[in-house]
């Protein structure tokens, strides 16, 4: 299996609900570095899995649309924007991107992502999924 891994970061506002969240039921802000991996089990003609260029732009896109906001306006991300709900989030939309020939792939070339969100040097959190 090939991997190709593409980063970016976002920057963003949330609020969690439940007792469990204690101090971060408040308002506060969260910077992710996000990891885009995209997985095939063949290269392309010219051997490559993706366009590196093309996938870098599409997770700019999507991690752009996220970035900047307040999530708790966005009701169709669910109650809790955790790392984990963030990550799929982010997976499902570039999965997305693969089905639209956005990376300039063959159909079916790309057969796998996974996005990881770091929170810090210690902590993050990954989201994988078939494409």
């Amino acid at each position: 299996m090939f991997s190709v891994t593409v980063r970016d970061h976002m920057m963003i506002a949330h609020s969690f609900e439940g007792e469990r969240f204690g101090p971060a039921q408040q308002l506060h802000g969260a910077t992710f570095v996000v990891d885009a991996t995209f997985r095939g089990p063949d290269l392309d003609d010219d051997g490559i899995l993706l366009d590196i260029g093309l996938a870098t732009e599409q997770v700019h896109d999507v991690v752009g649309a996220l970035s900047y906001r307040n999530l708790d306006d966005e009701p169709s991300l669910g109650r809790n924007t955790s790392t984990e709900v963030l990550a799929r989030i982010v997976a499902d939309r570039l999965a997305e991107s693969v089905t639209a020939g956005s990376l300039g792939t063959e159909p079916g070339q790309v057969t796998g992502i996974v996005v990881t969100l770091h929170e810090s040097h210690v902590a993050w959190a990954s989201y994988e999924r078939s494409v």
